[in-house]
């Protein structure tokens, strides 16, 4: 089987290659509606990948949504009430979820499993639970309102790129969407990213070797952070408002469903999961009383049937006819 040099055989790249010509294209074939749909799904392809980054280490948390938030509401304050344009706001926006994740990830990395994962809970509930009493900055339960749109080149009432128009936008989400992946993708196959996973392996072999599992932890959980920023900024520049009750428990939920049906054995099953259960989601539109039930349904089978994700099924296929027929694959 003929592979490139980054070892990823040709049959995975057609797939991924396909995918892009699509996303390429999109603002071509689908209508206008569909192509905000697809904005959103960019978006949460960042935010899944930077939550599969965190779960290498064994972390998973409860949280990640809240720090979608934190960017958000730091990109509506910072580009509403004070004019920061778009090119200083997100990264700002993304330190600043960096230092809330920070905060976060201190006291959480002196728990682990069960316990980690309800006091991440807790520490989001708080973070969200300000955001509904503290009118200043905030908002309350209105939020941050009137979030003006990305811009470049103002001349009077004129526009270099005006991203008013939702191909614009889309076009500069994807390729966003790309470089994180990039980064991600480089980060996930260094050193750190391999010294992740190791702490998930087995911790207390990592910390005889010399590695800090907490300040590993601690980083890891920071890292994710900012490009959860990134998605929350871009998520407020979307759709120009920002309130606590975009980023309640179910949203949490929903993030976790991705990864969990995708995997998080590689770094592409998290776009697996996206890819899939977004689609699930759009068909069921008409079951909207019944989604809670059905996804519910759909994490219970993955994790008793399929623990591995739908990045399993081809390897698994693979070694089915293998021992079916006994052939073995040429290289």
């Amino acid at each position: 089987m003929l592979k490139s040099s980054s070892g990823f055989s040709i049959q995975f790249w057609l797939p991924v290659s396909a995918i892009f010509v699509f996303l390429g294209m999109a603002p071509q074939i689908v209508s206008a509606y569909r192509l905000e749909l697809l904005t959103i799904f960019l978006i949460n392809v960042i935010l899944a990948q930077s939550y599969r980054l965190m779960t290498t280490t064994g972390d998973w948390t409860l949280c990640h949504y809240i720090l979608m938030g934190v960017g958000a509401y730091a990109t509506g304050i910072l580009a509403k009430k004070f004019g920061i344009p778009f090119y200083m706001a997100m990264p700002l926006a993304a330190m600043i979820t960096v230092g809330v994740s920070f905060l976060f990830a201190v006291p959480l990395s002196r728990t682990i499993g069960f316990a980690f994962f309800i006091a991440s809970f807790a520490l989001g509930e708080f973070v969200r639970h300000v955001w509904l009493k503290f009118h200043n900055p905030f908002g309350g339960a209105r939020g941050v309102n009137g979030i003006p749109k990305l811009e470049i080149g103002q001349s009077g009432d004129w526009y270099f790129i005006d991203f008013w128009e939702p191909t614009n936008f889309y076009f500069f989400t994807l390729i966003f969407t790309v470089v994180v992946l990039v980064i991600l993708y480089r980060i996930d196959r260094s050193r750190i990213g391999n010294a992740w996973k190791a702490i998930y392996a087995d911790s207390e072999l990592c910390e005889s070797i010399g590695i800090n599992v907490a300040r590993a932890r601690i980083m890891v959980f920071c890292v994710a952070g900012f490009f959860a920023g990134i998605a929350g900024s871009l998520m407020a520049y979307l759709i120009g408002s920002i309130d606590p009750h975009n980023f309640e428990m179910v949203e949490m939920v929903y993030l976790i469903i991705w990864v969990v049906v995708g995997g998080v054995k590689t770094f592409w099953g998290a776009l697996i999961g996206v890819i899939s259960m977004s689609l699930v989601f759009e068909l069921t539109r008409p079951l909207e009383e019944w989604r809670p039930l059905l996804f519910g349904v759909i994490l219970i089978v993955f994790l008793v049937y399929m623990p591995g994700g739908l990045e399993t099924i081809i390897p698994r296929f693979k070694s089915f006819f293998v021992d079916l027929f006994g052939k073995k694959e040429i290289s």
